[in-house]
């Protein structure tokens, strides 16, 4: 009978906690919840940022002025002769020259140098062989970068037209040689003359055609930087 008693006992305190203890839950997951919502957007966003990066390359920075060259460079037009030239890459980059190629030394693993000869738009085999390469290893990537300059020889608006020249050899050199039919949506061209963003010593470590054996200032900027860029806009 005792037994009892406290056994009817006990099953009316839990009636009289439980809801006090289910009060208690509901009220911690809201507080969890309201915390949460609470944390400021930068922090909130970090992890979704990471989970959403594409290659490790795919900075902020460099989507920005990718987005910008499809936008402003004529990328995603109809077969016209594409690109920006010194004066709108620089409004393009909105970085300094120096920011500009810090952005892509990430890519070193997979772009290339293309050096010309002097006061010469023309490929030569070694060029059209490094392009070859570089071109036909996509691995996926949705857009071909080409970045013509000049060394600072000769008159400003000569190598605005000069750099000009060499990444319109370079589009022309791809249509000729792989018959691809999303080749005007794929490849953004830039051409910088002299004027932006010169290439200074340490891309001497990059896969370069031409005569690799020197490495001046002047034989990395008679070149176009080639590379495949793939980065979610």
């Amino acid at each position: 009978m005792n037994q009892n008693i406290a056994r009817g006992a006990l099953f009316f305190a839990f009636l009289l906690v439980a809801p006090s203890l289910v009060g208690s839950w509901t009220h911690q997951a809201e507080a969890r919840l309201i915390e949460n919502e609470a944390k400021p957007a930068d922090e909130a966003s970090a992890v979704a940022v990471a989970q959403a990066s594409d290659e490790g390359y795919c900075s902020a920075d460099l989507k920005k002025v990718l987005r910008r060259v499809l936008q402003s460079c004529g990328l995603l037009t109809t077969g016209e002769v594409r690109g920006c030239q010194p004066l709108e890459a620089k409004s393009v980059a909105t970085l300094s020259g120096g920011d500009f190629n810090s952005l892509f030394q990430p890519l070193q693993g997979r772009a290339g140098i293309l050096q010309f000869d002097k006061d010469s738009p023309e490929l030569d085999e070694g060029d059209q062989a490094l392009l070859d390469k570089l071109f036909a290893d996509q691995k996926g990537a949705s857009y071909f970068f080409v970045v013509a300059r000049s060394s600072p020889e000769g008159s400003e608006i000569h190598n605005r037209d000069l750099s000009q020249a060499r990444g319109k050899s370079v589009l022309d050199h791809l249509k000729a040689k792989f018959n691809d039919p999303d080749l005007d949506r794929e490849v953004g061209l830039l051409w910088l003359g002299e004027e932006f963003a010169q290439l200074d010593d340490q891309f001497c470590t990059w896969e370069r055609s031409g005569a690799t054996e020197s490495c001046t200032p002047d034989d990395l900027n008679r070149s176009a930087f080639v590379a495949w860029i793939d980065c979610r806009l």
